[in-house]
């Protein structure tokens, strides 16, 4: 298990410039726009041809109660001096969720709700290692800014491959999901796993819009991932949260664990997450057979 502070993941901070949060917020709006008909939100619909999917800027005003030039001129990435009123309007319009209309307020609102990201390394509270150390069966990380893996147990190690082997650059979730074959084929719903990455640097994005290391990694993957292109073209926002994973192990085979995703109170910045079996399943024996193993079980072999 490694619990010590890691190097950065992704160079020097001057390597890459930060994101438009202009262009950003322009397109978070057209592309939740788009997704929304007039039958969606009780409009009608004439049948008349849509040059573009979705609402149009006039209908989506009209719901939300402000004027089209208003409204045209937030979509243009204009959101100086907007009212947290007006965004809850919008939000509301949009059908947004909780994590989408916190993402919207953090790209229209810019330097009052902007976050600085610190230069320094993040690091894991010692009490959290050991926590860590002592769930003992249970698979857990640490993850944090940028999908950086910070922390993990030997059962981590056992179950997704031992990351003290790799490189402090390669321990982040992003890199690892779409970049190295192996984990395309441990989880065996990779295109779920691979969204609920993007989906998280997204709002990273939007918490942290100057930030040159989310930048450069968002810049490396869209250069060497199709797949990343395309969902991060999406402008898809969502809360690590609870659900099931289905991975396929090279040494015990198929399992289905459960997940769950825990913010640090003193740390929103990072988050815990532990991997467990239903009891008495093939799942939970498998487990307990990684963990006779340990790392001896490592599937992640360094990197070349």
């Amino acid at each position: 298990m490694e619990d010590q502070p890691l190097p950065s993941a992704a160079g020097p901070a001057t390597a890459s410039p930060s994101l438009d949060r202009r262009a950003e917020l322009s397109e978070f709006l057209r592309t939740r726009r788009a997704r929304l008909s007039p039958s969606d939100v009780g409009l009608p619909d004439f049948g008349r041809h849509r040059r573009v999917p979705g609402l149009r800027r006039e209908e989506l005003a009209q719901l939300a109660g402000v004027s089209v030039a208003y409204y045209t001129r937030l979509e243009q990435g204009n959101g100086r001096n907007v009212s947290a009123e007006v965004l809850d309007s919008i939000a509301r319009a949009l059908r947004l969720t909780d994590a989408e209309h916190a993402h919207l307020t953090h790209l229209a609102k810019g330097k009052q709700h902007k976050k600085k990201a610190s230069a320094r390394p993040q690091q894991v509270r010692a009490s959290l290692g050991q926590l860590l150390e002592s769930m003992e069966g249970v698979p857990a990380y640490v993850v944090g800014r940028r999908s950086e893996i910070l922390a993990w147990n030997r059962m981590a190690a056992a179950l997704f491959g031992d990351w003290a082997e790799l490189p402090a650059a390669e321990r982040n979730w992003a890199r690892l999901t779409f970049l190295r074959p192996d984990y395309r084929e441990l989880f065996v719903e990779w295109e779920q796993k691979a969204i609920d990455i993007v989906c998280q640097l997204r709002m990273d994005a939007g918490c942290y819009p100057d930030d040159p290391r989310l930048s450069a990694l968002v810049g490396e993957l869209s250069v060497k991932s199709e797949e990343f292109r395309r969902l991060w073209a999406t402008h898809d926002v969502k809360e690590k949260s609870y659900g099931v994973k289905r991975m396929n192990h090279p040494l015990v085979g198929e399992l289905s664990l459960n997940y769950e995703s825990f913010r640090m109170a003193g740390d929103q910045d990072q988050t815990l997450v532990t991997y467990h079996a239903e009891p008495g399943s093939a799942s939970a024996e498998a487990l307990r057979l990684l963990a006779s193993w340990g790392t001896d079980a490592t599937r992640v072999a360094p990197a070349p």
